[in-house]
């Protein structure tokens, strides 16, 4: 009886040891490559009811959707009108943010009917379609912005313009902060990507209203272009988030 618990022990210790080698490994893959171990994975036997969390960012989510087309028509359609390059990148910011909303409703759906376990995959497919349209996005306004300055374009000022992109800042304001706590709550990688867009879709709506305030104010030709190119951090900042985030699910 010694001999095999003797055995029994060296074998538990050996599995062990071998468990902590490929943790220790897999925690310097993630440091490596991409991030640090993520701080929003629950256990497999959740602690809370997740359903009424689940609800509630159904809830948020269809707000946001809303909001968005009629953001997305006002900016894009006042933008082709007066020639405003920042409030054409705003548009076309929230229907990134739009589809974003979507596919999340896809993953909270998909948690509803199937249990928080199925939707990993969800989760993924948020962070690299986020990600890759907020990368196109920045490239298009690369182009744009310089080809404007190359040739001396200007937009006029834009009056429904600055009104929907004065109403964001307090809107993305509230969305933003329930989403970041229902995140952290819920575990939900996507939905704190999506909380991070809605952060950044305030800062764009900060950027374009001071853009197209000293448009008016000022009249230069040159501060459109400019405040366009404002919004480049942002949109390389969160694409980066959200892209890294599809490594970063992997690091559990």
């Amino acid at each position: 009886m010694v001999s095999v618990s003797s055995d029994n022990e060296r074998a538990e210790i050996a599995f062990g040891g071998s468990n902590m080698l490929h943790v220790d490994k897999l925690a310097e893959r993630c440091e490596d490559e991409c991030c640090t171990p993520p701080p929003l994975i629950l256990s497999s036997k959740p602690t809370v009811d997740r359903h009424p969390l689940v609800r509630e960012a159904f809830r948020l989510e269809s707000i946001t959707i809303g909001w968005m087309v009629i953001e997305a028509v006002a900016a894009i359609g006042s933008g082709i009108v007066s020639g405003s390059l920042v409030l054409l990148a705003f548009g076309l910011d929230s229907v990134i943010e739009l589809i974003s909303a979507g596919v999340l409703m896809w993953r909270l759906s998909v948690e509803l009917r199937h249990g928080h376990m199925f939707s990993e995959n969800a989760e993924r497919i948020a962070g690299r379609i986020g990600g890759a349209l907020l990368f196109a996005l920045a490239a298009y306004v690369v182009v744009a912005a310089g080809w404007n300055l190359w040739t001396q374009h200007h937009g006029e000022f834009s009056a429904p313009g600055f009104i929907v992109t004065l109403l964001a800042i307090p809107i993305m304001r509230y969305l933003a902060t329930r989403k970041i706590d229902l995140a952290s709550r819920l575990g939900s990688r996507a939905l704190r990507t999506d909380a991070v867009e809605s952060i950044t879709c305030g800062w764009l709506s900060v950027v374009a209203v001071v853009s197209l305030g000293a448009q008016a104010i000022f009249g230069a030709w040159w501060i459109d272009s400019a405040g366009s190119l404002a919004i480049l951090w942002f949109l390389i900042k969160e694409g980066r988030e959200a892209w890294h985030g599809e490594c970063c699910a992997d690091c559990k």
